[in-house]
């Protein structure tokens, strides 16, 4: 792309991923799938019960994606099969379920998931049930579906919330914080409302700095008394 190209002030879109359909017994699964580093981690990321591939605060999944791949990461934007309210948590969890499965045979390594709103729910039912999840981010979630936080440890959680959402309150990621074990972290963002988009760029920097660190953490040999290694 050119100088001549770009309009003043305008500013380049991310990497739009690649198109990929997973075959599952209960249907096909749009994914856009951005490649990492084999070994390096990947996060499978998915929005709320109204779909889509692009996330909360202004399309802040693309904007994700090419950052964490930059460093390596993998990235998964997924969109669920069944699309209605009340979301069913049951067919959501399907869906990540079968993206961590296609992340584990690409060799992703360490996986992270990261759901808003109804997907954040999921994403943490989802790692109740699936060892091969390293850890969660669950962004202005719902309470309904994440009663099982506390199996999410030892496994880190990070739960964040617009203290202005108006339509699911902060109480609600507040409820799910009492629930879980640790390693747990609460981030309420002053202004921002259920999209978060107020508070945006600062969510993107949390995010990056916190998956980053979490899929890195992970990602290590445990070391233990009489392994051999070096003191």
């Amino acid at each position: 792309m050119t100088e001549e190209t770009v309009s003043p002030g305008a500013r380049e879109l991310p990497a739009p991923g690649e198109p990929i359909e997973l075959s599952t017994r209960r249907g096909p699964l749009r994914c856009l799938y951005h490649r990492g580093r084999r070994g390096a981690g990947a996060v499978l990321l998915v929005g709320g019960i109204d779909g889509g591939f692009d996330g909360p605060a202004d399309r802040i999944y693309p904007a994700l994606a090419e950052e964490l791949s930059r460093a390596g990461i993998g990235a998964l934007r997924m969109s669920f099969r069944i699309l209605r309210a009340p979301g069913p948590i049951e067919e959501g969890v399907f869906d990540v379920l079968a993206g961590v499965e296609f992340l584990c045979h690409e060799g992703a390594g360490s996986i992270a998931l990261v759901g808003h709103s109804y997907g954040g729910a999921v994403a943490i039912e989802a790692a109740a049930r699936s060892p091969a999840v390293s850890a969660v981010v669950a962004l202005s979630t719902q309470t309904a579906g994440a009663q099982r936080a506390a199996l999410v440890a030892p496994r880190p959680l990070l739960l964040v919330h617009g203290a202005q959402d108006r339509r699911l309150s902060p109480q609600c990621s507040r409820q799910v914080y009492s629930w879980a074990r640790e390693p747990k972290e609460l981030v309420i963002l002053e202004g921002a409302r259920h999209s978060l988009r107020q508070r945006r760029e600062e969510l993107r920097q949390l995010l990056v700095t916190w998956l980053r660190q979490r899929l890195a953490a992970a990602g290590r040999p445990i070391q233990t008394k009489g392994s051999g290694a070096p003191p």
